[in-house]
């Protein structure tokens, strides 16, 4: 583990989203921009990592993003690109500052909204993703026979903590994709790779695939 991950370990998260559009900087005083709305619907469940971030942000801040002292961690950061004139100091604050917004007042509809990056949906749906990721990839059918076998494989081998997280992951994820499209295309990003079993519905399958998981955590 790098020191990156003791002294920053959540603006390493926040700036990623900033990697996963191009690492431009587009927020002003009055909105986020891409990357950082993406990063608030990701830790709107918990606010206390954007607590973190700010944290984070003073101390970088505070010591000087060029320092001595912290210029190995800040090599490991993703990069952002500020605006022709704009330093990336000011963009940090810019960014503190909608952190500290969030922080006081969080949108209330957040959870409803639909990411808007390959980066927030992995991240808001990390267990589920690696489901898809891990077993219903594209070398699928060269390592088991059915859906019922690749499952029966991940239940063997994932804990029960991730079998309960990849049911409420799948829950939400049904509720947050409205129509087939939407549902095939944003499973997809998360890794899936194989069609449905014969004769069953994409939405079918996953309600399938959580009431397996649900039953078989149940007391």
């Amino acid at each position: 583990m790098t020191s990156t991950h003791d002294r920053f370990t959540e603006l390493h998260d926040l700036l990623q989203a900033y990697e996963a559009t191009g690492h431009t900087f587009d927020d002003t005083m009055e909105a986020p921009g891409k990357a950082l709305a993406s990063y608030l619907r990701v830790v709107a469940a918990t606010p206390q990592r954007a607590a973190s971030a700010v944290r984070e942000l003073d101390d970088l801040l505070a010591v000087g993003l060029f320092s001595d002292e912290i210029a190995d961690e800040v090599d490991l950061l993703p990069h952002i690109e500020p605006p022709s004139g704009v330093g990336v100091e000011d963009c940090l604050r810019v960014v503190r500052h909608h952190l500290e917004r969030f922080l006081t007042k969080p949108p209330a509809d957040i959870p409803s909204r639909r990411p808007g990056t390959v980066w927030e949906w992995r991240e808001r749906f990390p267990a589920l993703a690696h489901l898809m990721g891990s077993y219903f990839h594209q070398d699928f059918s060269a390592e088991y026979g059915s859906h019922a076998e690749a499952l029966d494989d991940y239940l063997a081998l994932e804990s029960p903590q991730d079998h309960r997280a990849t049911a409420a992951n799948i829950d939400a994820f049904l509720a947050i994709n409205r129509t087939d499209d939407e549902l095939a295309e944003a499973i997809r990003v998360l890794g899936l790779r194989v069609a449905p079993p014969k004769g069953v519905s994409l939405r079918q399958w996953l309600s399938d695939v959580r009431g397996i998981l649900t039953h078989h955590v149940a007391p």
